[in-house]
């Protein structure tokens, strides 16, 4: 029995443009659709004839042939005519040859399982205080995000249907074009690579299977995170195409500048202005902890400015450890300002008592600056 014309299966003139093509493919697709023909064996060899013909006409190649050629254009699995020295399958075989030794990961089994598109990871911008990070904390974040969809449960077709094999790369996500010796295989262009194409979309989603919906997450913040750390939520990203696996959502954290704590990794870091009496005759000073605590530091008698304390164990926590930094508390001694004529007086009187062992670095310096110049006065 004669195959009938390409054209006329699909019901289409000659002359139609690709976009009439495939409209009228899909129209008869659904139509004839195994899901809504059950048991129907009329409508399942009319759907084969339909798919066949779009198959071969909805390559630009293909159909050249096609018209010129009709039905013979095909015969023996030739593309094309007066193909001369090589047997019509060589190029298959081939295409073999170069998978035996590399493996072909566009196996028609594994793609028609694996080809659904896997969600897009995205990034969550997390400011917390210092305090947070020295503690840890729970915390909830609102993330706006594609979901599967419920309607269709992320399958992109209508409730009651389901996709049907691609008839260009009849499913395997990938067609191969021959060139010269060579099999060249590239993504299929009818579904993007899928290897199915939805007759019956979903309304809801129109048929990419994934909508755009609210997320509230919780998120724990480990103790002793650090400025620039990532926390990753497993599969708590974008939703997968048409089905496909979820993407991971990443937390990237940064730290609130402090009123007067710096962090360097586990170390604290303080500036402590000190008064010049307290600095001369010594004392004591009470300061904050990034615990929230305060501890007592004692000022020896005669500090100098930029000195520097060492507090052990007073630092940030180490991450995933049961070890803790330490804190670094740098004096700034303060010279006094808005002096009152008293005040003036009593400095004064201390300048005049002083000696060289009050202040035996200023005393040094310029004792060294008088034998300069006397070298120089010489010379």
């Amino acid at each position: 029995m004669a195959k009938r014309d390409y054209y006329e299966t699909l019901e289409v003139n000659k002359s139609c443009d690709d976009k009439n093509l495939k409209s009228a493919f899909r129209k008869l697709a659904k139509k004839y659709h195994p899901d809504h023909n059950p048991g129907d064996s009329e409508a399942e060899n009319k759907f084969k004839e339909i798919s066949e013909a779009y198959d071969r006409l909805k390559d630009p190649e293909s159909r050249a042939a096609y018209d010129r050629y009709g039905h013979s254009a095909f015969e023996n699995n030739n593309t094309s005519r007066g193909g001369a020295g090589f047997d019509s399958n060589f190029s298959s075989s081939f295409s073999d040859i170069f998978n035996d030794f590399f493996g072909d990961a566009g196996s028609n089994n594994q793609n028609r399982q694996g080809n659904t598109g896997r969600g897009s990871d995205l990034r969550y911008n997390m400011e917390i205080t210092l305090e947070d990070a020295f503690k840890g904390k729970s915390d909830t974040i609102n993330v706006t995000m594609s979901a599967s969809c419920n309607k269709c449960s992320g399958s992109g077709s209508q409730k009651g249907t389901s996709p049907i094999d691609c008839p260009q790369c009849h499913g395997s996500g990938k067609v191969r074009a021959s060139q010269g010796f060579f099999t060249v295989e590239r993504t299929c262009s009818s579904c993007q690579g899928q290897g199915r194409i939805i007759v019956n979309p979903c309304e809801s989603c129109n048929g990419q299977g994934r909508t755009q919906k609210p997320k509230k997450l919780s998120v724990e913040i480990p103790a002793g995170i650090e400025d620039g750390n990532r926390i990753r939520l497993s599969g708590q990203g974008e939703a997968g195409i048409r089905g496909g696996s979820s993407g991971d959502l990443y937390i990237f954290v940064s730290l609130k500048s402090h009123s007067f704590f710096q962090r360097d990794g586990a170390d604290i870091f303080c500036n402590i202005p000190v008064s010049m009496p307290t600095a001369a005759l010594g004392g004591q000073i009470e300061i904050p902890t990034v615990d929230g605590g305060k501890t007592r530091v004692t000022i020896p008698e005669g500090s100098q400015n930029t000195k520097q304390f060492r507090l052990r164990g007073k630092g940030m926590p180490i991450l995933r450890q049961k070890r803790f930094g330490d804190m670094y508390l740098q004096i700034t001694v303060e010279t006094p300002l808005n002096l009152s004529k008293k005040q003036k007086e009593l400095l004064k009187e201390f300048e005049n008592l002083s000696s060289k062992e009050n202040n035996p670095e200023s005393h040094g310096f310029f004792e060294k600056i008088k034998e300069f110049w006397g070298g120089v006065n010489k010379q």
